[in-house]
Order: C-alpha cells, then sequence, then structure tokens
C-alpha cells in the first residue's frame, strides 16, 4: 500500500523507484493483490509473463492498468504518478505548458494527460449523490471580460447575465462540517436547464436558498426555498443569518481566480472537465495529499481517447 508518510514530490520519487514499484502498488490497491479480471470479474484469473493476466472466460489479455487512464499508454506511470501529485496538490490547478516542462514531456502530452485525469475527476460531481439540509444553489459565468479586450474584439451586449462570450455554470452546495458541491455547464440560465439538475441532486426536504433570479421560481412548491435579493443589495437575511449564498460565491471565486491566473481560457467544449476538477479538489480539500492521490488511482476506471478529445 501507499506509504502514508508521502508528503512531496521528493518522498514520491523514492516510494516508486521504478515501473514495477509503481504497478505492484497499483495491483495492491485495485486488487488487493488477488487479479481481478474487469472482462469478467468472476472468472479464474492466469498469471502470465511480465505484468499480464488472462481471462480464463473471456479468453482476453489484461494488466492493472486496463481499463484505467493509464490503459494503453506508453508515458511510464513514474511520470503519471508525478502528474497526479501535482495537480492533485495545486490548489488552482496547474497547465498543460507548465506540467510539460515539469515531468518531461511534450505540451500535447501534458493535456491529454490532464484530460484523462480530469475525466476521473468526474466521480466527485456524480449527481447520484444526493444532497439534503441547507443547500446554496447559484449559476456564474466563466469567459474573459468584455473590458479587457481589444476594441476590435469586444463582443456588444454582453454585460450582466449574457453569455454570448462567456459559459454559464451552475452550482449547487451543500454546506455541512465540510461542505461540498456539485456543477454543470449549462446551455443556458433558463429554469428549464436550472431546475432539472437541482431536483436531480437535492433531497425533496433539503433547504434551497437562491437569489432572485426568475429561473428559481417555482421551487418552494417541492423545497423549503428561501430567496436573497442581492438586486436589491441584500446578501444576508439579518433575521435569520443563515440564508445567504455566500458559501457558493465562495466556491466561484477559487474557480475563477484560477481561470484568470492559471488557464486564461476554457473552450466551451472542455469546460465541463475543467469545472470537475476543481469540484473533485474542493470536495476533498480535507483529506491528506496522498489520501486524495490513493482515492483517484481506486477510482481511475474512465479511459479517454485522443480522438474522442478532438473530435468535433
Amino acid at each position: 500500500m501507499f506509504d502514508t508518510n508521502i508528503q512531496s514530490m521528493f518522498d514520491l520519487a523514492r516510494a516508486f523507484p521504478d515501473e514495477q514499484s509503481c504497478i505492484k502498488y497499483l495491483e495492491q490497491l485495485r486488487w488487493a493483490g488477488r487479479p481481478i479480471s474487469p472482462f469478467d470479474p468472476t472468472s479464474k484469473v492466469y498469471t502470465c509473463a511480465g505484468d499480464k493476466y488472462k481471462c480464463k472466460t473471456t479468453g482476453k489479455y489484461f494488466n492493472v492498468r486496463t481499463g484505467t487512464m493509464y490503459d494503453n499508454t506508453k508515458i511510464s506511470l513514474q511520470r503519471w504518478f508525478l502528474e497526479v501529485w501535482i495537480i492533485t496538490s495545486h490548489k488552482k490547478g496547474i497547465s498543460s505548458i507548465q506540467l510539460s516542462k515539469d515531468i518531461g514531456v511534450t505540451q500535447k502530452t501534458a493535456w491529454f494527460m490532464l484530460q484523462r485525469i480530469r475525466a476521473c475527476f468526474g466521480i466527485e460531481n456524480n449527481p447520484a449523490e444526493k444532497f439534503e439540509g441547507i443547500i446554496e444553489c447559484d449559476e456564474t459565468f466563466v469567459g474573459g471580460k468584455n473590458k479587457n479586450r481589444h476594441k476590435d474584439k469586444k463582443v456588444k451586449a454582453s454585460q450582466g447575465r449574457s453569455f454570448k462570450d462567456k459559459t454559464p455554470v451552475v452550482g449547487i452546495l451543500q454546506r455541512g462540517e465540510v461542505s461540498k458541491v456539485k456543477c454543470i455547464v449549462a446551455p443556458d440560465t433558463k429554469r428549464e436547464s436550472i431546475q432539472p439538475f437541482i431536483d436531480k441532486v437535492l433531497e425533496r426536504d433539503a433547504v434551497v436558498i437562491s437569489d432572485e433570479w426568475h429561473a428559481y421560481k417555482g421551487l418552494e412548491s417541492r423545497y423549503d426555498h428561501h430567496v436573497v435579493d442581492h438586486g436589491k443589495k441584500q446578501y444576508v437575511d439579518y433575521d435569520n443569518p443563515e440564508i445567504h449564498s455566500n458559501s457558493i460565491e465562495s466556491f466561484w471565486g477559487i474557480l475563477k481566480r484560477a481561470y484568470n491566473g492559471i488557464y486564461n481560457w476554457w473552450s466551451r467544449k472542455h469546460m465541463q472537465k475543467y469545472v470537475d476538477e476543481f469540484v473533485f479538489r474542493f470536495n476533498l480539500r480535507k483529506l491528506k495529499q496522498n489520501e486524495r492521490f490513493n482515492f483517484l488511482n481506486l477510482n481511475s476506471g474512465v479511459r479517454t481517447k485522443f480522438k474522442d478529445l478532438i473530435s468535433c
């Protein structure tokens, strides 16, 4: 099992000095030392040369990387582990250009590796896990500021809630000892886009807090719904100080500072993966770094192909 005393990249390099040590770690983490066929978990497994195994039922060969983000990769697991460590420890993320320099690969390779990892981050953004208790709902717009653009690149009538040059993101935050969020990139901020997401995520006894945006109207028929009227400069209900949306606003602040300071731009096509990255990091912020490393490797069963990323 992964050494719980590892606290830095230096410790990581000592724990995984070669490829075989990485493979043994994954086998212990995923299989507890006993190989399980990804094609038929009930099948008997034969040990073959190297790190390969054979599923008796299907006759197919596999290894511990099969069916994970490491599947069919030509990059060493040592470099992969270093990248996973870096992206799960940097609070505001890391660009593919910087990462390519840190781990010694091309920018294109670093970006592809990051996208494979981000596809696994989605486990913390699964709407199947219901939220309850006190909930904050809000939406934001991700994109550059019109005032910062050159005059020939400015977009007319793009102020306020217009998303001609920005992308709407809807977020739901569950308060608690360790608050958690779920977010989706939405086509717009209409009621038909926002409320189905809310209904999918929330238990019916939830207390919902939102701003005055008309897309939240009607929630009172299904939830205990409270409104904070930002249009009237109201940011907290002074009769009940728990009625505010400051927590989800704080999450948006983290996401946007990273967008502006680290990435500078996200395409709409890939934005959900970037949003998943920040949901993952926020929800697991209380875990130790080695615990996040283990958690991601244990839930890395999503393989992303490059042709799928670049296809229209």
